[in-house]
């Protein structure tokens, strides 16, 4: 499974490589040299990516680079690199690489800005303000039986969590005695979110609360403002967010000026 994944990784770095020559070789094969330049090069490439650098990685990548170019002669030698299926194969990769190499040029000449990154975030704080509540609730399958055990809470509400644990048919809440834990109303499906916003903490639905799952019996525990997450947190998904929509409006300015007859 290792020589599967490295060979695959292997493969996908020699078509994107464009090594310097080096009077440094890691072996001969037939004659022909293996440039040392080229093993250093998918070393990098594997610790960039997190994988350390041990004598079993440097070992199996010498092997693979010495399979391939026995591999690549044996090609050479039968003239595959002369079909029709084979050009059409390394213009279609050229096409692509060149396509990623624009784009990592694209982006590279145009990083998001740290004004850009802090207005989203601004924007992202803005959204979510509200509330967020603490609840818990019991689902069951007809209104009968949310109304008794509504007629039993009224008794004892102490009960809920118990009632919850035997009766629950949701598998998530049920073994926690219903807990549900913080969230906004918009959370959940409109009619479990408007019926939760209209109680005040402690209460309990006096009306069983329909949805596409069942009936809910609610109880409201405790209500807070939202925290957001501190910018740190969420640094690195916006400036993501925000490099992707740049990219993408690249590629439709590119596309709408382009003249195209079909």
């Amino acid at each position: 499974m290792k020589k599967q994944l490295l060979s695959a990784l292997l493969a996908s770095a020699f078509l994107a490589a464009a090594l310097p020559a080096s009077a440094q070789n890691l072996a001969t094969v037939n004659g022909v040299a293996i440039p040392e330049a080229r093993y250093n090069f998918f070393i990098e490439q594997f610790e960039q990516s997190g994988r350390p650098k041990t004598p079993e990685l440097e070992a199996q990548v010498k092997e693979e680079l010495i399979r391939r170019a026995v591999f690549e002669q044996e090609a050479t030698k039968l003239k595959l690199e002369d079909s029709k299926e084979f050009k059409e194969e390394m213009d279609l990769a050229r096409q692509t690489f060149l396509i990623r190499a624009l784009f990592q040029k694209h982006q590279k000449d145009h990083p998001v800005t740290e004004e850009a990154i802090k207005a989203e975030y601004d924007k992202l704080v803005e959204a979510n303000k509200g509330q967020e509540f603490n609840s818990a609730h019991i689902l069951v399958e007809t209104e009968d039986e949310a109304k008794a055990i509504i007629a039993d809470l009224k008794k004892d509400s102490k009960k809920f969590e118990a009632i919850a644990k035997e009766k629950s048919k949701d598998p998530g809440s049920g073994s926690k005695g219903g807990e549900l834990g913080w969230a906004r109303p918009d959370a959940y499906v409109p009619e479990f979110g408007e019926a939760l916003q209209k109680l005040k903490k402690g209460d309990i639905t006096q009306e069983p609360v329909k949805t596409q799952f069942g009936y809910h019996v609610l109880q409201l525990k405790d209500v807070r403002d939202s925290k957001p997450p501190e910018l740190a947190a969420v640094k690195p998904q916006i400036e993501e967010s925000l490099a992707q929509q740049q990219l993408t409006k690249y590629q439709e300015e590119l596309y709408k000026a382009a003249k195209i007859e079909q």
